[in-house]
């Protein structure tokens, strides 16, 4: 009786995830399409524009990564938020003040380390294999 409530209770949650997965990769598609109708309605390009693409990519692609792997790689994340921080800075640079650029660079400089830390620990420190 335990064995099937446990087995109902991970279909259930595996379910869950496949839809929230679902919902991500829909909403994503449907952002990444009107960003492009905006641009194409400006009929102008901005590095702005192009980061924001290159997000709605990184989110994709950690969802593919997700079902090609059964794991979310942490990397991802991280990429996504220094691409962030990075088009936020891009955004309002001429607004903000000194201290607030150096927030932000120096947060996108960690995030950096952060992955440097997170790939040097699964190169030389790999999981075990699953069996």
């Amino acid at each position: 009786m335990k064995n099937t409530i446990q087995q109902f209770n991970q279909k259930l949650l595996l379910l869950a995830e496949h839809i929230g997965l679902l919902v991500i990769a829909f909403a994503t598609a449907v952002a990444m399409a009107a960003e492009v109708m905006v641009m194409v309605n400006a009929m102008q390009v901005t590095l702005a524009d192009l980061l924001l693409l290159f997000l709605y990519l990184e989110v994709f692609a950690m969802v593919g990564a997700y079902y090609r792997s059964g794991k979310l790689p942490v990397r991802f994340p991280l990429y996504i938020g220094m691409v962030a921080l990075a088009r936020y800075l891009i955004l309002d640079i001429k607004g903000m003040e000194d201290w607030r650029m150096l927030a932000i660079t120096g947060s996108i400089l960690l995030l950096t380390v952060a992955v440097l830390v997170v790939r040097f620990g699964h190169v030389h420190y790999p999981y075990p294999n699953d069996e």
